[in-house]
């Protein structure tokens, strides 16, 4: 209400007109979200019944506690350990082909947990959402989270939300943070990488980055790519039940293969060696790349696992991959070599060695 219309106050007396004057107590929102959504009262309440509750729906979420209360199944038996981490998901637009903030949210965090040798379990959310956004938009965002869930075999069970004025967010920010049990015998580190290794990636590379820049249509330009994201904790899981020791594994996500493998080479003080012909990259990412000047080693991914493993149990490996609906493209693409430590290589095609670095910058921004 823009002002107060003039009538008899309870009392019969006449009541002025009052410019200006705004009604206390909300009225009923329910097509965007507005401030008092964030404010933890009753448009609060309402946005969790509505939207979240129904999409996300779990015993555990139903009791309303200020945090979830778990039980560990079976407990932790000895040598076992849990594994728990935390990340933040802006990416632009919030829906792109293949995937949306939803999903991407859900399946960083258990990939996150996966690569650690971890069975993910539990997730908790957090949304900052901005004033205005539709309703039916961040109903479906949290639609795709169950999915995602669902594929990973996860739960979300716990959560937050805040919502922040017009233009201070740009539409949704979702931090998630989540828990994972590492069975007894598997220690995959950043560390723990040794010459005579190989490296395998279970498909394609750059996909993600370039389905989130065709997207946004700032430079007109059009692709069939689709996001790669996916939990990878089945692939993981295979490599393990096919009886393979893996000695290190990561999602290249943010600054792709080049930045996930000379963080790996630095950490475990070895040199990690391409071969060209063997990276994965699709066509039409490798054309895209040509013509925005992109290196695709360092272009995003969300849904591919690297792994590395003894040479001696390559073969294992790719069949374990190549079994998952999600490594159907898996490959050997390099080895792992002493020297010269703390440097990633590339053998190109035409018999020349060069030095793959890390991005200079930020290649794509908001994309994960």
């Amino acid at each position: 209400m823009s002002e107060r219309p003039p009538g008899p106050t309870p009392d019969g007396e006449e009541r002025p007109a009052v410019e200006g004057a705004v009604c206390p107590t909300p009225l009923p929102h329910h097509e965007r979200i507005m401030l008092g959504h964030g404010g933890g009262g009753r448009l609060t309440a309402e946005l969790i019944r509505e939207v979240f509750l129904p999409a996300l729906d779990n015993e555990v979420l139903q009791r309303g506690e200020d945090a979830a209360v778990l039980e560990l199944t079976g407990s932790l038996t000895a040598g076992e350990r849990l594994a728990v981490t935390t990340d933040a998901h802006i990416v632009r637009p919030l829906f792109f082909p293949g995937g949306d903030i939803g999903r991407l949210a859900v399946c960083g965090t258990v990939n996150d947990l996966a690569v650690m040798g971890a069975v993910p379990l539990w997730l908790t959310a957090s949304f900052i959402i901005e004033e205005g956004l539709e309703t039916a938009l961040l109903l479906r965002v949290a639609e795709a989270m169950r999915t995602a869930a669902a594929e990973a075999g996860v739960t979300v069970v716990a959560g937050d939300t805040k919502v922040a004025e017009r233009g201070q967010v740009d539409g949704l920010y979702i931090s998630t943070s989540g828990v994972g049990r590492i069975p007894t015998g598997r220690n995959p580190s950043g560390s723990g990488i040794r010459p005579g290794d190989v490296v395998l990636v279970s498909g394609p590379l750059g996909d993600h980055g370039i389905a989130v820049l065709a997207a946004r249509g700032e430079l007109a330009f059009e692709t069939t790519i689709r996001s790669d994201v996916a939990p990878v904790n089945g692939l993981v899981e295979a490599l393990y039940d096919a009886g393979v020791t893996v000695h290190a594994m990561r999602d290249p996500t943010r600054g792709g293969l080049a930045a996930t493998l000379n963080e790996l080479a630095t950490r475990s003080r070895v040199a990690v060696v391409l071969q060209e012909g063997s990276i994965p990259v699709r066509p039409e990412v490798e054309a895209a790349c040509e013509l925005l000047g992109f290196d695709p080693l360092q272009v995003a991914n969300e849904g591919r696992l690297v792994a590395f493993v003894p040479d001696g149990q390559a073969k294992a490996a790719l069949t374990a991959l190549r079994a998952h609906p999600l490594g159907p493209g898996a490959v050997v693409v390099g080895r792992v070599e002493a020297d010269p430590a703390g440097r990633v290589l590339l053998e190109t095609s035409i018999g020349g060695t060069r030095i793959v670095d890390v991005p200079a910058g930020e290649l794509l921004p908001r994309i994960c």
